[in-house]
């Protein structure tokens, strides 16, 4: 049964342009798949293990080979069972707005606690092994402004190009991108924009 995990990283909800376009695509996707389940990650309602001292002391002490102390237990089983819900989805979809050319820092929390060795990636002699091989990945990813001509996407976009390089890292090679653009250029350029791209949204429902 094809199972899709959606990772909501916009606090706006109702009015957040990615979670509408992403939502468009979900409800698409699962319409031709009755089958399915979908497991929604909200950064903000969703209780993130702090990467703090005794998460960071359960890492090395794995990678040095010592005992972890009870509290770095219990920390490292909270990421692991964070890490699972990745592992369990076989298409990942993560709706997220630009803040500063960039992502919210709680999607960055979720990230930076999550992408562990032997959470969703290893390494060794052959270099970083990435554990999530086989799923794909969606980025819906809204925009206050257009990027282009005065905003380069070589030098603006941390926000598809981060989320790109992190599904790479942890074994995602196929990775689909729809942008909604001009979200704060009033109300009718943010209609059409998001009208837009739910029509994306559906098309690309039919092809993943």
């Amino acid at each position: 049964m094809p199972h899709l995990l959606h990772i909501q990283s916009s606090p706006r909800q109702q009015r957040s342009a990615s979670i509408e376009v992403a939502q468009a695509f979900i409800d698409a996707w699962t319409t031709q798949r009755p089958q399915a389940s979908v497991d929604t990650l909200d950064v903000w309602t969703t209780p993130l293990p702090e990467f703090d001292g005794e998460a960071l002391g359960a890492k090395y002490a794995a990678l040095e080979g010592t005992p972890r102390s009870a509290a770095q237990v219990k920390v490292w089983a909270d990421i692991e069972a964070l890490g699972q819900r990745f592992h369990r989805a076989d298409l990942i979809v993560i709706s997220v707005p630009m803040w500063n050319f960039g992502i919210p820092y709680r999607l960055k929390h979720l990230i930076d606690a999550v992408s562990q060795k032997d959470v969703l990636f290893t390494f060794d002699e052959r270099g970083l092994l990435g554990l999530l091989r086989g799923r794909k990945a969606v980025v819906v990813a809204a925009r206050g402004v257009a990027l282009g001509e005065n905003f380069p996407a070589s030098e603006f976009d941390h926000q598809t190009s981060y989320l790109k390089m992190w599904a790479r890292m942890v074994g995602i090679s196929e990775v689909h991108t729809l942008e909604v653009e001009k979200t704060l250029f009033g109300p009718e350029a943010d209609a059409a924009s998001r009208a837009n791209g739910k029509a994306q949204a559906a098309r690309l429902a039919s092809t993943i």
